[in-house]
């Protein structure tokens, strides 16, 4: 049996499609939907979609195939997000029995979309624009997070010109939400039990360039962020190192609240792959702005993001990535495996790499990290007492606690692992101090203080 003014929710991909997905609920929420957590009996099932790689879009797509084959009559199948974005057309052709396609500049408007499609007055399943919608403060979203954390959406879209990537293409031209703005929703989240923000969009070093860049920019943000009452963390994502101004690395140094963490992709140590990639940056430049991120926080936690196999990647370029990651030593890195998008430019460069080559390459750099982050990275926290945010029990135990400190983002990076509470109760969300004993892989291990 169907119930009605029940929805149940998939969110896939990145935690920027998470908040468009916190928004949909909010707006059906306030309009008297609940969130079921059984498929079987939701009126409107609902598949956010990702398809920003090939791996994303398969993923996409089993779950569109696996809601199809349990719906019954009186349920409404809803794929929104990337996928729809970029394939529409196709979609619908392929799969008749989803009875709504939506874009990503759409969702603010999925309550008005169910409720049409019940009555019989939608002409069409597919509503998808060249973007152009953000939400703001005015807008209820419902928070699926952990209570304690949140992330902060601060821009969409991007103006950059990358040639291996389909987001402004999915997501159209940066449009940025105004400091006031962001503020308010801060506070808002912060009232609700929120500790930890996490501040991401497509490029946060381009916050705020199409709009008054006198009151709407990073530090401005940064500045006002450090003003709401309550809020422990707050942690910078999707900052280019070309933009990364000095101005910012002092202000992180001198800041109660912004963590001594940045997520700052470089996509590679190559010069002539960075040309081919379209990215506005030397190598040297790249480790000048490491080092001197390093000069002004020595206990500064960097993350970055690699693509191995870019077309015309040859061994000389790769052992330049090698020679970067080991003379760099970030703390966390994420690699990717170039992958072939129709309608990028890089889609058009030769020549390609055999997929061969492109999975030895992630395995060289995956194992060289491993190394790394296991060694010098993480025996420097031994002995150390971290500030600890606690997020539950461990996954594999079920009897340890797990939390995180300012240098490890959620879902992406390790944990901490307490093995030894002395019987003391802790909750989710509580900070405690705890001293790190041991490392295990990405993980460090400690005892509560």
């Amino acid at each position: 049996m169907v119930n009605q003014k029940t929805v149940h929710f998939v969110s896939l991909g990145c935690s920027k499609n998470l908040v468009d997905s916190q928004v949909m609920l909010g707006t059906l929420q306030n309009k008297g939907y609940e969130i079921s957590q059984e498929s079987s009996s939701a009126e409107a099932l609902i598949v956010n979609t990702c398809a920003f790689v090939e791996d994303a879009k398969r993923e996409s797509i089993r779950n569109i195939i696996e809601f199809g084959e349990e719906k019954k009559d009186g349920q409404i199948l809803v794929v929104s997000g990337c996928l729809s974005q970029r394939h529409s057309a196709e979609l619908e052709a392929e799969f008749p029995e989803v009875d709504l396609f939506i874009g990503t500049g759409e969702y603010n408007k999925i309550d008005q979309f169910l409720e049409a499609k019940k009555e019989g007055s939608l002409e069409k399943k597919s509503f998808v624009e060249i973007p152009k919608y953000i939400h703001t403060e005015f807008d209820h979203r419902l928070n699926t997070s952990p209570k304690h954390m949140a992330w902060l959406k601060v821009s969409e879209g991007c103006n950059r010109k990358c040639t291996f990537c389909i987001i402004p293409t999915l997501r159209g031209s940066l449009r940025s939400r105004s400091v006031e703005s962001l503020k308010v929703e801060a506070e808002n989240l912060v009232k609700s039990g929120v500790k930890e923000l996490n501040i991401i969009s497509q490029d946060l070093s381009s916050y705020g360039v199409d709009l008054d860049q006198d009151k709407n920019n990073l530090l401005e943000l940064l500045k006002a962020l450090e003003t709401v009452k309550d809020l422990k963390w707050v942690r910078l994502f999707y900052y280019y190192p070309d933009e990364l101004t000095d101005e910012v690395i002092d202000f992180m140094a001198k800041s109660e609240k912004v963590c001594a963490y940045l997520d700052m992709p470089v996509q590679h140590f190559s010069e002539p792959v960075l040309r081919r990639m379209n990215r506005r940056i030397t190598t040297e430049r790249i480790h000048n702005r490491i080092t001197r991120l390093r000069e002004k926080l020595p206990n500064i936690v960097i993350r970055t993001s690699l693509i191995v196999g870019f077309p015309g990647e040859t061994e000389e370029d790769f052992d330049l990535l090698m020679e970067g990651v080991r003379k760099a030593k970030f703390d966390h890195l994420g690699v990717f495996k170039y992958s072939d998008e129709e309608g990028t430019p890089a889609y058009r460069l030769e020549p390609k790499n055999s997929q061969e080559t492109i999975d030895e390459r992630f395995n060289k750099v995956y194992e060289l990290q491993e190394e790394i982050v296991s060694g010098m990275n993480h025996e420097k926290y031994v002995g150390q007492t971290l500030e600890v945010l606690v997020e539950g029990y461990h996954e594999e135990t079920d009897l340890l606690l797990k939390g995180r400190f300012y240098g490890q983002a959620p879902d992406i990076d390790g944990c901490v692992i307490i093995n030894d509470t002395d019987d003391k109760p802790v909750k989710p969300g509580e900070m405690v101090k705890v001293e790190i004993t041991d490392t295990f892989s990405f993980d460090l291990v400690g005892k509560l203080i």
